[in-house]
């Protein structure tokens, strides 16, 4: 007997969720969503943005991280 599947739901996009049109390295409160609990940045694949969207946050948090707005990623404890 086959088993029914849904199809996967799509992931919501954040960007657009919060009416956001250009990513501002300066909102580190909106930044932060697009960090995990270490720091790292999440994927595409988590966040549901667009290429385009993600270049533009990544840059973003690179940007914030100079400026010592946002934390660079901590080291996985072992």
């Amino acid at each position: 007997m086959p088993v029914e599947r849904k199809p996967p739901r799509r992931k919501q996009n954040l960007l657009r969720k919060e009416r956001v049109v250009t990513v501002d390295w300066k909102d580190t409160a909106l930044l932060r969503k697009f960090l995990s609990d270490r720091g790292k940045i999440r994927s595409r694949r988590v966040t549901g943005l667009t290429v385009q969207e993600q270049r533009e946050v990544a840059n973003a948090i690179k940007n914030a991280r100079e400026m010592a707005l946002l934390p660079y990623p901590s080291p996985a404890k072992r």
